[in-house]
């Protein structure tokens, strides 16, 4: 019987455990990557919002691990608007209209492809000014924040940043 593995439900819980950290070490080479963020000194006008990381375990069809996955999640809830977001809307496809597409497709035979896009949010570009706190674990110098250049899981906008 193997030991039986939980989903932390904190940064504290993670750290220490290796597959966590590699997780972790992952989002944020991608956030890096994708130049999410740049530390800034926190202007005076600025309410920067705080961030969380949010684990999972992927499965395969067998119940064994696939990976760990570590994302880290604006806390979106204390943005406000006309602040640091203005519009929100992103269209949405019902899934009526996807069924009735795939009706139409296997009717005339037409070959359907589907694509995942990894960390899909963090392609989008934000237009407004967004700080955030540095996200738990990440050391930067007193009085800096991230101020955000692409979008992250949880922000009001995220969803139209990415549409766009």
């Amino acid at each position: 019987t193997g030991a039986i593995i939980s989903e932390p439900s904190s940064y504290k819980e993670a750290v220490g455990i290796s597959a966590w950290e590699q997780a972790m070490s992952e989002e944020l080479a991608a956030l890096q990557r994708t130049g999410t963020w740049e530390l800034v000194p926190l202007p005076a006008h600025a309410v920067p919002i705080i961030c969380k990381w949010v684990y999972k375990i992927k499965t395969k069809a067998d119940g064994s691990i696939e990976q760990y996955k570590a994302r880290l999640v604006a806390r979106g809830f204390q943005q406000s608007y006309g602040r640091d977001y203005e519009e929100t809307f992103a269209p949405v496809a019902h899934m009526t209209t996807v069924r009735a597409l795939i009706a139409v497709a296997a009717i005339r035979s037409w070959i359907i492809s589907q694509l995942d896009v990894k960390n899909a949010f963090l392609h989008g570009d934000l237009h407004e000014e967004v700080y955030m706190h540095p996200p738990p674990g990440v050391k930067v110098p007193d009085g800096y924040v991230c101020r955000l250049r692409r979008t992250l899981y949880g922000l009001k906008q995220a969803p139209r940043a990415w549409f766009e």
